[in-house]
C-alpha cells in the first residue's frame, strides 16, 4: 500500500484529494498545517507528500526543507502563484514537482505516480515501513529514525515474515517452515527463542509493532497506529 501526505490548510482541498487519491488506491494522511504533518511523518511511513505552500505555522517550503533533511521521499508543491521566484524557491527548498492552483486531480495524480516511479517506491518490495521502522530485506537492515540495526540472519527473516503479514496469526510449524525451512531437525521452542530475542530487542526501541502470543495457535504482529 502507497501512502500518500496531503497538507493544506483549505478542507475542501484535503476533501477533494482524499476521494480522488482514494478511488486510485492510495492511503491518505491529511495535514492542516506543517507542525501537523510532521506529527504524522514521525509516526506513518509516507511515500510522497503534496504541500500547499500558503499556510499558517510553517509555510510549505519550510515544511519541504523539514522533509528533506529527515525523509528520502518525492514532494510536489501546490501554489496559488506561478511567479517563477515563487517556482525557484520552491526547488531551492527541495521540491520534486511544482502544480499550480487550480489545477485538475487528475493531472495531481500523474504527477504522483510519475515520481513514484522515479523514487521506485510502489515497486520495490525489499523495503518494508511500519511507522518509524524501515526493513530493508536487500542490507538485511532495520533502521528505527536515525538508528540501523543488523540482526541475525533467522531473527531477521522472521521479523520480515511478520511485518510482511501483519495481523495474521502463524503456528510456529508454519513458521519453523518458513523461515527454517522443511529439513530444519530443531523443534518449534526455537521459535518461541528467536521472539523472545526480538521482543527484547524492540520493546525499548519502538511501539510501531508487537508481536502477540496467541494461545494454543502461535504468534502475529501487530501494528500501532
Amino acid at each position: 500500500m502507497t501512502n500518500i501526505l496531503i497538507v493544506d490548510d483549505d478542507i475542501n482541498i484535503l476533501k477533494l484529494l482524499d476521494i480522488h487519491l482514494s478511488e486510485q488506491g492510495y492511503t491518505v494522511f491529511s495535514a492542516k498545517d506543517g507542525m501537523e504533518a510532521l506529527e504524522i511523518l514521525k509516526k506513518e511511513a509516507c511515500d510522497l507528500a503534496v504541500v500547499d505552500v500558503m499556510m499558517p505555522f510553517m509555510d510549505g517550503f519550510r515544511l519541504t526543507e523539514e522533509i528533506r533533511t529527515q525523509y528520502d521521499i518525492p514532494v510536489i508543491l501546490l501554489t496559488a502563484k506561478s511567479e517563477i521566484e515563487d517556482k525557484e524557491q520552491g526547488f531551492q527548498a527541495g521540491t520534486d514537482d511544482y502544480l499550480v492552483k487550480p489545477f485538475e486531480p487528475k493531472e495531481l495524480l500523474f504527477r504522483i505516480k510519475a515520481l513514484l516511479r522515479r523514487y521506485e517506491r510502489e515497486y520495490d518490495d525489499s523495503i518494508l515501513r511500519i511507522g518509524r521502522t524501515t526493513i530493508n530485506k536487500k542490507s538485511y537492515e532495520v533502521q528505527i529514525d536515525h538508528r540501523t540495526m543488523l540482526l541475525p540472519l533467522k531473527e531477521f527473516e522472521l521479523l520480515s515474515y511478520l511485518v510482511s503479514h501483519p495481523k495474521q496469526v502463524f503456528s510456529r510449524e508454519h513458521l519453523i517452515e518458513q523461515i527454517w525451512g522443511l529439513e530444519f531437525e530443531g523443534d518449534a521452542r526455537t521459535v518461541d527463542v528467536h521472539i523472545k530475542r526480538l521482543r527484547e530487542r524492540f520493546a525499548k526501541l519502538t511501539d510501531d509493532f508487537q508481536i502477540k502470543t496467541v494461545r494454543g495457535v502461535g504468534y502475529l504482529l501487530e501494528v500501532k497506529r
